[in-house]
């Protein structure tokens, strides 16, 4: 009798174990439960952004309005016009920041973004005025409860206004990490590339493709 009971006991023990642990892998394979560059969005609260390397710096502040949508702004000062590598000019822009989760499961998460607002570049006889409409899907990868991998493929169109000004499509892919060092700080890596199409006849770009790059460490804190 004594035995039997005992047996109860530890297969009772077992499986509790068991679920834990299958409890905590879940967990474990979510990551932190929030992003600022993979499909996951921030759920609830606030984040504070910055980003620095190629074209420039950027400052930006992030909301979570609802479980799967984030609302905010940013701020960035380029030196690299959009990213293309061979035309360094310094420059100013400001956008609005919104983010949509499409889908999330314990291994993937798959998201778009949509960031536009106006930009100047200051060349040293003219400025060029244009506005930024840049959408972006991103495919996350959650790796353990520290690591967030993703891919993605960003279509920063823009346009620019005036005299030899126009359209432009940049395809950019690329890959991308965030780690976590705690529950509410991650340090980030974004890169991108690709190139930009000029479907006009412009005297500097001559509607040549021009190659694209977006190479930025970061760090993101939520509140």
């Amino acid at each position: 009798m004594k035995r039997g009971i005992s047996m109860g006991v530890l297969l009772g023990l077992l499986c509790v174990s068991s679920a834990a642990v299958a409890q905590e892998g879940v967990s474990y394979g979510r990551g932190q439960g929030w992003s600022v560059l993979s499909g996951q969005t921030l759920g609830n609260g606030t984040a504070l952004v910055g980003q620095v390397g190629w074209p420039g710096l950027s400052l930006g502040l992030l909301h979570g309005a609802t479980n799967k949508f984030d609302i905010g702004g940013k701020l960035s000062f380029n030196y690299g016009r959009e990213g293309i590598v061979t035309s360094v000019v310094p420059g100013l822009k400001l956008q609005a920041w919104l983010r949509l989760m499409l889908l999330e499961s314990s291994r993937v998460n798959l998201g778009v973004s949509f960031a536009p607002g106006p930009f100047f570049y200051f060349y040293e006889r003219y400025t060029d005025v244009g506005l930024s409409l840049p959408i972006a899907f991103t495919l996350g990868i959650p790796v353990g409860s520290a690591l967030m991998l993703n891919a993605g493929l960003d279509i920063p169109f823009y346009v620019i206004f005036g005299s030899g000004g126009g359209a432009v499509v940049p395809i950019l892919a690329g890959v991308g990490l965030e780690y976590f060092v705690d529950r509410n700080l991650a340090v980030t890596f974004n890169v991108r590339m690709g190139p930009s199409i000029f479907p006009y006849d412009d005297f500097r770009y001559r509607g040549r493709a021009r190659f694209t790059m977006e190479a930025m460490f970061g760090i993101a804190y939520r509140l």
